[in-house]
């Protein structure tokens, strides 16, 4: 082809509407050869059925089954090895490649400690969210178990598998995807986005941060992104908690009654009395979130509930008073169930369910602290002695860094989505890094957006106006150079209203008209 009619064959090839691929195409795939990689599967899904993501609670993914076009579905596993604790280890991955391609790839990310591989849709992952599936809207999709075979911890037994839950999983599992996809549609992707809640809005960080070169859009949902010190602050929270749990017959301490439901309803109430106002409507949505001054004394739980209220918000400390985690922004949704089953869970037995033990005891003492120790006692954790033994994992697994610059400079979009009322990765953590990030990348606001969710707990839930669609702003952003400066949401918990989420340091403040519309409100 002539030089000059190269560039009119590139952008006609861009703007075609899919590529399209066959069941004969996928199945040739199951005789692909990728270093390393064995593929276990290769099968075509003519009726497009893809199942329920048993793990949404943790992922903020579909738990119901969907319906999408017809596509192929491929499964594989990288680097599998025998780790030094006997253990089979590998990362095994799940992709989804449409019969009508829209030259998007979307990597789809966990939760919790990984373990296991969701259906690779890239569901909108705040479980609220009615948004349509990346899947249905003609991407390739895939997901993986962060390189270990179960959802539970003791993979920080093994030092390979702890390098590739921390990162390495996700450049292992980018190369192969997007091989497997050129070799179904003879295209690289016109862009490669990463999107995730909780543990996989930390994978999301961490795409962006150390795999700059491979993805030009993130959606982080209330990332774990410090989630080592996240883990410590899980052990804090229960040690306050357990100063006022009450003893049930058999003398045992109950967490979960540290602070009753009606507890927890009396501080929501009073925060919305202090603060519910202050962004121009009283209307049940504290938008003035870091203006609302709640003192806990106004709750009225008395003196030792309201002391361990402060301790918890205030975030966990060492015996100096030095910040070992940030603390927290008082919000209505303290008194959600969201809230409860991290916090202190609902259990009535001396075995607690609250998440901060199911999920954070087991996680600190497997992997968070080096070396593993999993006999530990965290209810005798010391927060000067016991802490700094998490710092080597988290050099390796926090998405912490701060100059994004090699992520902006090839066109990258970042977008982050936080509930006010998170209670396990701290909002005030967030906006923190954020603020730290904007100034140590140069021209941040190009390229950067963060929303911030009043009442919304984790991955979604609350008295918040949850259900809302970044992947749609992500691409405007790219295709049509339009950086979304609010989001419309609604929410289970207002029916009939909507509410603009804007682009932080902005916060929605009514201007006038009807109260129950989006078009009510301005950012400011």
């Amino acid at each position: 082809m002539k030089p000059h009619k190269i560039l009119p064959a590139l952008l006609a090839a861009v703007a075609a509407p899919a590529f399209a691929a066959s069941a004969e195409q996928c199945t040739a795939l199951k005789n692909a050869k990728i270093a390393d990689t064995q593929i276990t599967k290769a099968e075509w899904s003519a009726d497009g059925s893809v199942g329920a993501d048993r793990m949404s609670a943790l992922t903020g993914g579909a738990a119901q089954a969907q319906k999408a076009g017809a596509h192929c579905v491929v499964e594989g596993e990288i680097g599998a090895r025998t780790g030094v604790d006997g253990k089979h280890y590998g990362t095994k991955f799940q992709l989804r490649l449409p019969a009508q391609w829209n030259g998007r790839f979307l990597f789809q990310g966990g939760g919790g400690v990984d373990g296991f591989v969701a259906p690779a849709v890239g569901s909108v992952p705040v479980r609220s969210s009615t948004a349509t599936p990346a899947l249905m809207r003609g991407y390739a999709v895939v997901s993986m178990d962060g390189g270990h075979p179960t959802p539970t911890p003791d993979f920080g037994a093994d030092p390979d598998a702890r390098l590739d839950f921390a990162y390495r999983s996700i450049g292992k599992t980018t190369a192969a995807a997007k091989e497997l996809l050129y070799r179904m549609y003879r295209a690289a992707p016109k862009h490669s986005y990463f999107m995730g809640c909780s543990n996989g809005g930390r994978e999301a960080m961490i795409a962006a941060q150390r795999y700059p070169q491979e993805f030009d859009g993130v959606i982080a949902a209330n990332p774990g992104f410090r989630l080592s010190r996240a883990a410590v602050a899980e052990v804090w929270d229960t040690h306050q908690f357990m100063k006022i749990a009450p003893k049930n017959s058999a003398g045992q301490k109950i967490l979960a009654n540290a602070l009753t439901q009606k507890d927890l309803d009396k501080v929501s109430r009073a925060v919305l009395k202090r603060c519910d106002a202050k962004d121009g409507l009283k209307d049940g949505v504290i938008n003035a979130w870091e203006s609302c001054d709640f003192k806990p004394e106004s709750a009225g739980l008395g003196r030792a509930k309201t002391a361990v209220l402060k301790a918890v918000f205030g975030g966990a400390k060492n015996s100096k008073g030095q910040q070992i985690y940030s603390g927290w922004f008082y919000d209505t949704g303290i008194s959600a169930e969201g809230w409860r089953s991290w916090k202190l869970g609902n259990s009535q037995t001396a075995k607690p369910d609250a998440r901060n033990i199911t999920l954070g005891e087991g996680s600190l003492k497997w992997y968070f602290m080096t070396p593993a120790v999993p006999d530990f006692d965290v209810a005798k954790f010391d927060f000067d002695r016991d802490t700094p033994k998490t710092y080597a994992t988290g050099k390796i697994n926090d998405a912490t860094a701060t100059d994004m610059s090699g992520f902006k400079v090839r066109g990258g979009r970042f977008i982050i989505a936080t509930g006010i009322s998170d209670p396990v990765f701290s909002a005030k953590d967030q906006r923190d890094w954020f603020r730290q990030m904007q100034r140590d990348t140069a021209g941040a606001e190009e390229f950067s957006r963060m929303f911030m969710v009043p009442g919304m707990t984790h991955c979604g839930g609350g008295q918040a106006f949850d259900d809302f669609d970044p992947l749609t702003a992500l691409e405007n952003w790219h295709d049509k150079g339009q950086a979304p400066e609010r989001l419309t949401a609604k929410g289970k918990a207002f029916p009939g209203r909507s509410m603009p989420l804007c682009a932080y340091p902005k916060t929605a403040v009514y201007t006038g008209g009807d109260k129950n519309k989006a078009e009510s409100f301005t950012c400011r």
